[in-house]
């Protein structure tokens, strides 16, 4: 599988399956940060806008290059960020280089799946009125939990609570409800899209946002097996 990626400046290309080291190091170049902070939004969308295949799940929209993205912009990150439903709809497992943040109301962490030898940490933030009760239905996980001031966790104190923890960088991998609270909030600094060759029905969109966002393009790698990467800086 060919990668290419596409800019005024350069036409360069690398062969995945020829080298896989190679490859991983060439886009996780193309994915670092020299930005003391930041907060990146990485979704799959098909072409229709939906943010999952036909199982539910964004798992059968995924293909290509797309996982060797995934890993770079995760290895740039000191956090990931997703919604507990997401949790319990994918069956997440922890990441290997980043803590993992989970945005919960309920505390239900169903379908978290726990490596082993878990070396990140597990964050739950939620309303600090649930926080005694979140930390009982997470007391297996050994999770930290983080009570926000506020009836609901916004994206602003979700960034706030993990930068107090020292986590500067931060990637936000949604699902749609939290991918959209993100975006209109205006935190985010990075949007990674991979749009995958697919047609499907947009009962879930994977970015339902309010209003307009002014970006500009910061990055475009296509693969032969027909997907597409974008980075969208906001202006």
């Amino acid at each position: 599988m060919i990668v290419t990626e596409l800019s005024p400046r350069s036409l360069d290309s690398i062969d995945v399956d020829d080298d896989r080291d190679a490859a991983r190091a060439w886009i996780a170049a193309r994915y670092g940060s020299a930005d003391p902070e930041s907060v990146r939004l990485n979704m799959i969308t098909s072409l229709t806008g939906s943010a999952v295949g036909a199982d539910g799940t964004s798992e059968t929209l995924t293909g290509g290059a797309d996982r060797f993205i995934l890993s770079a912009i995760r290895a740039a990150a000191d956090a990931v960020i997703v919604g507990a439903q997401t949790v319990r709809a994918e069956g997440y497992l922890l990441p290997r280089s980043a803590a993992l943040a989970v945005v919960t109301r309920s505390g239900s962490l169903e379908g978290l799946r726990m490596p082993d030898e878990a070396d990140q940490p597990l964050i739950a933030l939620c309303p600090a009125s649930r926080a005694k009760q979140v930390k009982a239905s997470v007391a297996h996980l050994s999770a930290e939990v983080v009570g926000l001031p506020a009836d609901e966790p916004t994206p602003e104190l979700v960034v706030d609570a993990l930068r107090d923890r020292g986590l500067r960088h931060l990637v936000c991998e949604g699902g749609p409800s939290l991918a959209r609270q993100f975006a209109d909030s205006g935190v985010i600094d990075e949007y990674c899209i991979t749009v995958a060759p697919a047609l499907t029905p947009a009962e879930h969109p994977f970015l339902g946002i309010h209003n307009a966002v002014a970006t500009e393009l910061a990055g475009h790698l296509v693969d032969d097996e027909g997907f597409t990467y974008l980075r969208l800086r906001a202006r």
